[in-house]
């Protein structure tokens, strides 16, 4: 399969496997054996609960001597004012009860293990936490709803296929100068209506509108790791891959992050804004690695119990990162299942985005869709199917592309369409169909039908996949670039070296209108919809804002870009042909037109498809340099898009025949009857 490495992490690595001995697998053996008897607590009230009598602390730690419970009176730089002893209780969960004079305050756990006191944590569970989340804080999150916010609700989805995703993150979307927004790099930046370019071009939450996105998928919200938020002058940037507190939000993205209820407000407002803007709100969620490997929340309550481990005993790696969790673990199941839970009721979150999913577990994943669909059928969940690196747990359970067929409501990335289209992610200088590559048609045809079988669809053929491995288009999202990896700017910049920017820019129309109207869930990068770039880095995990900063001056500079974008996605959205909701569907709608040259796919969309207004839509991609001639139906066509224009209404009519598409274009045709 094609492993997608991710490279974010905030320490060196060195990739490979051990060998496995009869002592190692024993040593494996024995750690899986002792933690499969542990009693687990699935349980919603781990941590903190607030009752009449006081506050209420929990911590589920099985295996420790002793646990105790250190309060406060700031965020950080104090010593504690109380230590209270926690009582062993039922399924490995200790508890104690504080003074309600108490709240405010902040608090840390301590646990004794194997007759040592570890250091000092805020729990697994931390819900508010201060200055970098090293101690929790004592508030009541009813107070923390903006006004509003019980009547809160985002948009109905009646099927992911008709959701249109936009990926971005917080700092990178507000912070230049050119955004016009007072809140740049924070919550609040998404919620400022009215804001301009100097040149009156929309940013910010408006111009989310006027393109017309569905949903908004955020890097990561939560508290982590890597940026010091008592020192964010400091101008420090990343993309949030290093977890440390799984549910708090970060701080960096507030006004001030020394104050737990602040963040929590904030984000709380960014969520409305956006939903008052008909806009869901996507959680990038990295339950798959911690920051930290014995120092980590998770080592300091329950030592070893929530990660994987090779034979030898040491940390299996399967994130890149150094470390990665064991979802197939009952405790860390209901850990994830509850997390997701949590943000989806607190905070009205719409879908989660599942970082490196294949190193969870199918049934896991299964359960996570479900629990979600109860608390709102609207809520979807995708991710990466696949891993950095190999996992004890084995390859028929894991959550990877290829099992996607035993997962209900969840979606993958297409790698497929995404490296058919512009070439494979790892060589920059690699072409792909849309930049006159041959060779790559079949591959992006298997896009085209959502990796679902086709009778005219040849999987023996395909680059990355052999065999049709969705049974369902909601089940596969189609991409050509993201955070990760050269941005399609500049993977078109180091591909065709040789060719101008309006050359590129034509390219890169043609890989999205390849990916917006096949088959599945269209997802778009930031910025791109401007022809942003990131100087050529293809991982700008921590790279300062002079790389990662949207110029958003490109907006006018490109603005024909910014028109197609729009026009396609209101054309995606206005017609239900592109958004079919089964295989079956699928297979007797589309039919493909034989072709004999390469760069070049003809086909058509037939029979009103999915009750569509258009009885035929009829499509051709041109990736080549030279322009092609097709042979369309006699009929009444409505053109759509042709020679790098778009417009969803209709550009002008054609009688069909033989028709010349220009090159690296894309040639849409439509009729009624």
């Amino acid at each position: 399969m094609n492993f997608n490495f991710k490279t974010m992490c905030t320490r060196g690595l060195t990739f490979g496997l051990m060998s496995i001995g009869a002592t190692g697998m024993s040593v494996a053996q024995d750690i899986d054996s002792k933690f499969a008897s542990f009693p687990t607590y699935a349980g919603e009230d781990l941590e903190l609960a607030i009752l009449p009598q006081g506050i209420k602390f929990s911590l589920w730690s099985p295996e420790a001597d002793a646990v105790r419970l250190r309060i406060y009176p700031t965020d950080r730089n104090s010593a504690p004012i109380e230590t209270i002893d926690l009582t062993k209780s039922e399924n490995g969960v200790w508890r104690a009860v504080a003074s309600s004079e108490h709240m405010g305050k902040f608090y840390t756990f301590q646990v004794a293990h194997n007759g040592k006191w570890l250091a000092e944590t805020p729990g697994v569970w931390a819900k508010a936490v201060g200055t970098n989340g090293m101690r929790a804080a004592i508030i009541n999150l009813d107070e923390t709803d903006p006004e509003g916010w019980a009547e809160d609700k985002g948009p109905v989805v009646e099927s992911i296929n008709d959701v249109v995703i936009y990926e971005m993150h917080h700092r990178d979307f507000s912070i230049h100068p050119s955004s016009g927004i007072v809140h740049k790099g924070k919550f609040l930046a998404l919620t400022e209506e009215g804001t301009t370019t100097p040149l009156g071009d929309k940013t910010g939450i408006d111009h989310l509108k006027e393109l017309g996105v569905t949903h908004v998928h955020i890097l990561p919200s939560y508290d982590y790791n890597s940026v010091d938020e008592a020192n964010l002058p400091s101008n420090q940037y990343n993309w949030g891959y290093d977890p440390f507190n799984y549910n708090a939000p970060e701080g960096s993205y507030s006004t001030d992050p020394a104050n737990p209820a602040a963040r929590i407000t904030e984000m709380k407002e960014m969520v409305k804004a956006l939903h008052e803007a008909g806009i869901g709100v996507i959680m990038d969620v990295v339950y798959n690695h911690t920051a930290n490997n014995d120092d980590s929340n998770f080592s300091l309550t329950a030592p070893g119990y929530y990660y994987r481990h090779r034979a030898d005993g040491s940390y299996s790696d399967a994130s890149g990162c150094g470390n990665e969790t064991a979802s197939d673990r009952q405790q860390m199941r209901n850990y994830i299942i509850n997390s997701v839970k949590y943000w989806a009721s607190e905070y009205h979150i719409d879908g989660f985005r599942f970082d490196l999913m294949a190193i969870h577990d199918t049934e896991t994943m299964n359960q996570v869709a479900k629990a979600l669909k109860e608390i709102n059928p609207s809520i979807f969940v995708y991710g990466e199917g696949w891993t950095a690196g190999d996992s004890p747990l084995a390859v028929e359970r894991r959550a990877l592309k290829e099992n996607v067929a035993k997962m209900e409501n969840i979606a993958v990335f297409s790698d497929d369409i995404r490296d058919a289209i512009k070439g494979h992610y790892s060589n920059a200088a690699d072409r792909g169909f849309a930049t006159g590559k041959p060779g790559n048609e079949e591959t992006v045809k298997i896009g085209i039908v959502a990796s679902t079988a086709h009778p005219q669809v040849d999987y023996s053929k395909g680059n990355n996949s052999k065999f049709a491995y969705a049974s369902s288009p909601s089940q596969i999202i189609n991409y050509v670039s993201c955070h990760d990896d050269l941005t399609l700017t500049d993977k078109l910049a180091k591909s065709m070296p040789e060719a101008s920017a309006d050359e590129r820019m034509r390219a890169a129309k043609l890989a999205q209108t390849i990916v917006f109207t096949s088959q599945g869930t269209p997802f778009m990068f930031t910025g791109e919809e401007i022809f942003r770039d990131k100087k050529g880095v293809h991982n700008s995990y921590k790279s300062p804002d002079s790389i990662n900063a949207i110029d958003w001056s490109l907006k006018n500079a490109n603005a024909d870009q910014f028109n197609y974008y729009k026009e396609l996605i209101k054309l995606r959205k206005a017609h239900p042909a592109f958004r079919m909701r089964t295989a079956e569907d699928i297979a007797k709608n589309i039919v493909f037109d034989k072709v004999e040259e390469p760069n070049l796919i003809s086909y058509s969309i037939k029979n009103n498809a999915n009750g569509d207004q258009w009885k035929e839509i009829k499509l051709v991609f041109n990736g080549s340099d030279d322009a092609k001639v097709v042979k369309v139906g006699k009929g009444d066509w409505t053109i759509i898009a042709e020679d790098g224009k778009i417009n969803a209404e209709g550009l002008g009519s054609t009688r069909g025949g033989k028709m010349t598409i220009a090159p690296r274009s894309a040639l849409i045709l439509a009729r009624t009857k």
